[in-house]
């Protein structure tokens, strides 16, 4: 079940995107509901830099996985990112581009908001 659609301004969530197609409903939305176990409610535009890093801590998400539907990301696709996997990336150093519309405000629970305007790619930094 789907929570309300609403951003981390507080506004209609956009979409993310939907090549690849993306999200926890793959909706190309990073909408959550309680069965989102890992909170996938951040739009982020991947980076050669946190692809490698994702890899590193056990989430390869570049290698294509034909079995799971999944064609692997390459640097500048967006995707849903875990909001924890987010934040370990800023502490990091490697944290990617973000796109504040399209990303859910249940992300607030996990990253607060100044952290993720340091990273805005949609003119809604601070």
């Amino acid at each position: 079940m789907k929570e309300p659609s609403v951003n981390v301004l507080g506004e209609r969530l956009e979409p993310c995107s939907t090549d690849p197609l993306t999200g926890f409903f793959r909706n190309g939305c990073c909408d959550t509901g309680p069965e989102d176990a890992g909170l996938h409610t951040v739009c982020a535009e991947m980076t050669a830099e946190f692809l490698a890093l994702s890899k590193y801590l056990g989430n390869d998400l570049s290698t294509p996985r034909p079995e799971w539907g999944f064609v692997g990301l390459k640097p500048g696709d967006r995707w849903c990112l875990c909001a924890a996997r987010f934040l370990q990336a800023h502490e990091e150093g490697a944290a990617p581009q973000v796109n504040l519309a399209a990303t859910h405000r249940r992300t607030l629970d996990v990253v607060p908001l100044a952290v993720l305007r340091r990273y805005a790619v949609d003119g809604a930094g601070g």
